[in-house]
């Protein structure tokens, strides 16, 4: 058996634009690994079977695409230890489906190459491919085109997921997005994104154009240089340069959600 931790990630920034002809959105995002993760153990078998998470998942479809690539027969059983909360925004699916295309590929006499998994990385979802390798990276076109980055690690964050609050379809927010016609200024955002980057300020990134809390006023006001929302939300995140203002203010938020101190993870 072998297996791999499969890291939830944020979006410290996430731009968008106009809709593309292929239905897709143009973004540009800021992905950062972070140490909250599920884990994802395959192993032999004689078909098949992805258990430890009730739900369905991408690890089959993963698992499935990636055998009819590799023309191998899909005999793997695939446990997963969640911990990422699901729908959250914090991309618990794409990551476990990106460990799964790597530990599937370690099992080969002759692995595909980082092309062929990227291809079917990116059809599963556009942060998967970002799960295929190491280190933060700049996210464009619809997601799929990443550039590595070079960041600061030296902070804290602390995550926190709101009780009660559901979260809606990625498609329904994107539609939400796009009925209140926020996709123009895209380029402008764009540059400002660009800027923080060459500073490598993250606190001068722009906002989520997707989704926004006030409890990242609430993060900002406990001590945090930066908060926002990741992905289509509702996981919220607030990034601390102390760890003992991580401490206080994921005790204070206990209250209002799951809340998680982690930090960066490469």
């Amino acid at each position: 058996m072998s297996e791999l931790l499969a890291p939830a990630k944020l979006n410290l920034a996430l731009v968008v634009g106009p809709k593309r002809p292929d239905g897709k959105h143009e973004v540009a995002t800021v992905l950062q690994r972070i140490t909250l993760a599920d884990t994802l153990a395959l192993e032999p078998a004689p078909e098949l079977r992805v258990q430890g998470f009730p739900e369905d998942t991408l690890v089959r479809r993963a698992l499935e695409g990636f055998a009819d690539l590799a023309g191998v027969q899909p005999c793997w059983r695939a446990t997963i230890e969640k911990r990422i909360p699901v729908a959250s925004g914090l991309g618990g699916g794409s990551s476990d489906a990106a460990a799964a295309l790597r530990l599937a590929n370690e099992s080969l006499e002759e692995p595909l190459g980082d092309h062929d998994l990227h291809t079917l990385a990116a059809e599963l979802g556009s942060d998967v491919p970002f799960f295929l390798n190491a280190g933060p990276q700049l996210g464009e076109d619809d997601g799929t085109r990443l550039t590595p980055l070079d960041l600061p690690q030296d902070y804290w964050i602390v995550v926190l997921v709101p009780v009660g609050e559901r979260k809606a379809s990625t498609a329904a927010v994107y539609e939400d997005f796009d009925r209140r016609g926020e996709a123009d200024g895209f380029e402008e955002r764009c540059a400002e994104l660009h800027e923080g980057l060459v500073r490598g300020d993250l606190a001068a990134l722009p906002p989520n154009d997707l989704a926004s809390s006030p409890l990242a006023g609430e993060l900002v006001e406990r001590g945090a240089f930066r908060a926002d929302v990741t992905g289509a939300g509702p996981a919220v995140y607030g990034l601390f340069a102390e760890e003992s203002d991580a401490v206080s203010a994921q005790a204070s938020l206990a209250s209002r959600g799951d809340v998680w101190i982690a930090a960066p993870a490469w």
